[in-house]
Order: structure tokens, then C-alpha cells, then sequence
């Protein structure tokens, strides 16, 4: 069985077939739901480059910073009726040529750079720590410094009641701005929060958890420089990309990451050569497969065994000698616990291997 890249092998290995765009309108994109039955919004060929913009649904957090025209497009002509059963602006889909269930594309994220310089932090019902704040929810706008590559929060304001409704948009002009973590820098690591192709389930699947297909798995890993593995699962794979954040801890402990629009340039490539039982996350140092479950305790233990699966299926070692390697060398985790299924990752350094042939 072939391996889905040796340790420290070019990414060169497959030359950059055509350029794509894929903007961001109420014609390309869909609003909390991935669906098999979608008319793609476009169709390449594996190798092609896709540079597709990834919008925020929290844009009206801060609409006169987060919200120019292409984006005020989309949370007025999207009707509020059409916005579920999930919350995320999902650009697509993207249908490649001739993946079929069963094979895997691999998608290489190149390039994320924010479409402004502004995001947004919502401390929110469905924070893991609600409870604790008296159920008050509260955003905080965060300013990016593109130069040193840090944000830093530029005012914050309580929200009144709950925030349910997709697309929220708030009169923050008139709000009560209130000063927020003075001094304070974090480093910026735009990611995508939610992407993935459709499940194999008739009608809309909710993009708020994540699962086999991708979805909301909110790993700040996931940015350029990156690639993903996502198992094909209807014809054309019909790929999507959302939730697009520009930082994020491991945990997403109030709800939510710095929310901020992103612009995506992408290699998608079809693989026929290699199985995976779901998501998997190269990145230049690590190896990384998640787990996933409304108790994170069996989403822990799908997660080490699903490392236990690459590590034996895919690296040839036998599972006695890969358990004890996990042990010994590989870091858990948690990706986040607010996405309704809660998320485990597990990594290890791919330089740890001598070099293998497939």
C-alpha cells in the first residue's frame, strides 16, 4: 500500500494545473449545510489551483470593519429561511473530475490571507464556559497587524440576549465599547475553521459538527502550508470551504476563534492510491488525525485509533511496536469542545521515520 507521503518528499510532485476563481456570492455559496444534491459552483480537474474567498458569518459583528460589499451581498439576498440547519457561509462546491467514493482528494492550502484587517471573538451560549459569566455573551474586535503578524483586541461590547440567528449583524456604531485586554498581542495563524465534502446523506447535513466528511473541525493547523486529506464520499467529492479564522487556541473555549474572512489559494488532487477512515492533516512537522464524538472520551479514542490505523496501514509498523510508539512520541490534544461533537487530535513528528518508498 502505497503511503501518502514519504518523510520530506517534495510537495512538487504534481505540477499546478489551471488557475481558478471562486468568489464568494449568493450563486456560489451555501449557508450552514453541506448537501450532495448541489449544483457545483466548480468543476476542475485534479492538480488545478482554486483561489476561492471563505466569508465569516460573524462579519456583522463589526460591519462597517468586517462587512464590504461582496459581504453585505450575501447577508442581504441569503434569505434567513435558507441559513441552516447549520451557522457557516460555505463557498462551493467544488466538483473533481472523476473522484468517486472511496478515493481521497488532498488539498493543498498554499496561500490564507485575510480579506481585512479586523475580526471578531464571541464569548457565546454555546461556550464551554457559559454558564460561569451568568449566561451574558460579549464580543470582542480584534485589530491584525499584517506586518508583525498579531492581533490585538481593538474594543468589546456586550451582546443583548442570545446570539442564534446566522448573520447576525449588530448597530455597534452605537454600542457600548468597552476596553479589552490592553497590551496584549497574539500571534495571527489564519486557518480555515470548516471545510470538507458532502456526506453521503440525503438532504442538508449541519455544518456545526464535525465528521468523517470534515466539516467544523476548528484545527488552528489547518492554514497555508498545510494539507488536508478528506475521504470522498458522493461523486465529484463536492468540496467546500468556511468558518475561515485568524487565530485560534486549541479548545475554542468560548464558542469561537478570531472570525475573519479569508482568501484561499489551493491545490486540489485526486488520490486513488490510499484510504483513510477520516480526516488527516499533514503539515511539514507533524502528522495529525482527529477523533470525533459528543463525549470526548470516545472522541479520544477514535482518535488514537485512528493514528493507530495510519501508523500500521500506512507506515508499515506492526500494531504492537505503532501503541507503544504513540505513547512514546505523539501528542493529544483538544481540537475544541463547543461544536456540539467534541474534537480530539493526535500528532507525530514525521521526522522520526527513515524515508519510505510506497
Amino acid at each position: 500500500m502505497a503511503f501518502i507521503c514519504d518523510a520530506g518528499e517534495s510537495r512538487a510532485d504534481t505540477a499546478p494545473g489551471a488557475l481558478h476563481t471562486l468568489p464568494a456570492t449568493p450563486a456560489t455559496v451555501h449557508w450552514g449545510y453541506f448537501d450532495p444534491s448541489l449544483k457545483p459552483a466548480l468543476k476542475v480537474k485534479s492538480g488545478d489551483l482554486i483561489q476561492a474567498e471563505a466569508v465569516t458569518h460573524h462579519a456583522g459583528d463589526a460591519p462597517q470593519l468586517m462587512m464590504d460589499e461582496g459581504v453585505t451581498r450575501l447577508f442581504k439576498e441569503i434569505p434567513e429561511s435558507d441559513r441552516y440547519p447549520g451557522v457557516h457561509i460555505m463557498t462551493g462546491p467544488i466538483h473533481v473530475e472523476g473522484a468517486m467514493p472511496g478515493d481521497m482528494l488532498e488539498v493543498r492550502y498554499l496561500r490564507m490571507t485575510p480579506r481585512c484587517n479586523y475580526g471578531s471573538n464571541l464569548a457565546a451560549n454555546w461556550g464551554y464556559l457559559y454558564k460561569e459569566f451568568g449566561e451574558k455573551e460579549r464580543v470582542t474586535i480584534y485589530q491584525l497587524d499584517a506586518n508583525a503578524n498579531t492581533a490585538s483586541a481593538l474594543y468589546a461590547y456586550d451582546f443583548p440576549g442570545k446570539y442564534l440567528v446566522p448573520g447576525t449583524v449588530t448597530d455597534c456604531p452605537v454600542c457600548d465599547r468597552q476596553s479589552a485586554l490592553k497590551g496584549v498581542r497574539i500571534p495571527a495563524r489564519p486557518h480555515l475553521g470548516t471545510a470538507g465534502v458532502a456526506p453521503a446523506i440525503d438532504g442538508r447535513t449541519s455544518t456545526n459538527p464535525p465528521g468523517a466528511h470534515g466539516g467544523n473541525i476548528d484545527n488552528w493547523r489547518i492554514g497555508a502550508g498545510a494539507t488536508m486529506y478528506y475521504p470522498v464520499q458522493v461523486e465529484g467529492g463536492l468540496f467546500s470551504i468556511g468558518d475561515p479564522h485568524v487565530s485560534q487556541g486549541d479548545g475554542e473555549i468560548s464558542g469561537t476563534a478570531i472570525e475573519s474572512s479569508l482568501n484561499v489559494l489551493m491545490q486540489i488532487v485526486l488520490r486513488k492510491d490510499f484510504v483513510s477512515p477520516g480526516p488527516l492533516l499533514e503539515t511539514p512537522k507533524w502528522w495529525i488525525v482527529h477523533g470525533f464524538d459528543e463525549d470526548l472520551n470516545v472522541a479520544m479514542r477514535d482518535a488514537s485509533l485512528n493514528m493507530l490505523t495510519l501508523l500500521s496501514d500506512h507506515v508499515g509498523l506492526s500494531k504492537n511496536d505503532a501503541y507503544s510508539l504513540m505513547s512514546v512520541a505523539s501528542d493529544f490534544g483538544v481540537t475544541q469542545v463547543v461544536d456540539g461533537k467534541q474534537g480530539c487530535h493526535v500528532r507525530i513528528p514525521r521526522d522520526i521515520f527513515p524515508t519510505m518508498k510506497g
